[in-house]
């Protein structure tokens, strides 16, 4: 009995452990992931009967030594690593701390180990590959036990388009339509029909029969990754709606003016970035809160000073593209973020559009 015991609990360890390292499925009879783990123990039942008596002794002691060969032979090929740092790791492209950086390994992220030599491991992590210091890294049981405490299991749509429910039924209400491949947070899975979701924010509920559902690690990011969120993230800044300022048609009329004046050769995009850095003067502490006062400020715009915007707006030849460009400007659209002020490329850093440079 204790040795049929020990078995069960040998073996679940190890199905634990090629879960956690292998990404096994999930038994669509588990509803969490605890449930899960707890399962693969149970399932060990119906391989061995407790009641086994002393004929299958041999039997029973031949497998034991198998199944412990086998657990250790997994614990000593375990390709999993995780990083054990407070924010990020450097990876490098060769195993010395002056070769080049090809990616971050962020906290509770983890891979693959390729290689290992003189304290240095080679990982996969997504697409990040390349060579970390093992004095920021977790292997073996410690790796094991921080990706089962951080990972998540994801299910990943199966079928073209995926109806996500309110409720657990296909009588219910449905929040969207998810397409093909896209993955979603597992909440719980609720018998062989159903899993709840985490949908923006809300308990959703997807078919299980269009799913496959996964253990997730998050992973690192390459160098040309973290450039290119970076360049997303500041285009993101530079054209959000910086918000709506009341204006009657003299203000639109004026600003339009002012727009033909110091950006009419320019394109749409020079018109619109003058209006902007306008507008963002109207809206800011530092400057008068009116488009007239910011515009006739002493020494701030020379056609208003030297008479050329009053003259434009008098003679009603604005041409329509201005009027375009001040009115989104005013609605709050911008192309050069919460930029104050412009000049003639060349002398200035800062975004240049057309022939001018913002700041």
């Amino acid at each position: 009995m204790l040795k049929n015991r020990g078995i069960v609990l040998v073996l679940a360890g190890f199905l634990v452990s090629l879960s956690m390292l292998y990404g096994i499925n999930i038994d669509a009879e588990a509803s969490t992931r605890k449930e899960y783990l707890d399962s693969l123990s149970a399932g060990i039942t119906d391989i061995l009967d407790p009641s086994a008596g002393a004929d299958d002794e041999k039997a029973i002691e031949e497998l034991t030594q198998l199944v412990e060969a086998a657990a250790a032979a997994a614990a000593e090929k375990s390709d999993l690593v995780m990083a054990d740092v407070q924010v990020a790791l450097n990876v490098r492209a060769e195993a010395t701390e002056e070769s080049d950086k090809v990616g971050l390994l962020y906290k509770d992220c983890g891979g693959r180990i390729l290689e290992r030599k003189d304290g240095w491991t080679k990982i996969k992590s997504g697409e990040l590959v390349g060579w970390a210091s093992d004095e920021y890294l977790l292997f073996d049981e410690k790796a094991e036990a921080l990706a089962n405490e951080v990972g998540n299991l994801i299910a990943t749509i199966e079928t073209e388009t995926l109806r996500i429910r309110t409720e657990p039924n296909t009588d219910s209400e449905i929040y969207a339509l998810i397409a093909q491949d896209e993955d979603l947070e597992i909440v719980e899975v609720i018998d062989d029909n159903w899993i709840s979701v985490d949908y923006e924010g809300q308990l959703g509920y997807v078919s299980a029969e269009y799913v496959s559902v996964d253990f997730h690690i998050d992973e690192g990011e390459t160098i040309e990754a973290i450039k290119k969120r970076e360049e997303e993230e500041k285009k993101r800044k530079l054209t959000e709606n910086q918000g709506a300022v009341a204006a009657g048609e003299d203000d639109l009329k004026l600003l339009a003016s002012l727009i033909y004046c110091e950006a009419g050769s320019e394109t749409y995009n020079g018109q619109l970035a003058v209006g902007a850095v306008v507008m963002n003067r109207v809206r800011s502490a530092a400057y008068p809160n009116s488009i007239y006062s910011v515009i006739y400020s002493s020494g701030q715009f020379t056609p208003a000073m030297s008479g050329k915007v009053a003259r434009v707006y008098n003679n009603n030849k604005i041409p329509d593209g201005c009027y375009q460009a001040a009115q989104a400007a005013i609605n709050g659209e911008t192309n050069v973020g919460g930029a104050t002020h412009f000049r003639r490329a060349g002398n200035h850093d800062g975004l240049v559009i057309d022939n001018q440079v913002f700041w």
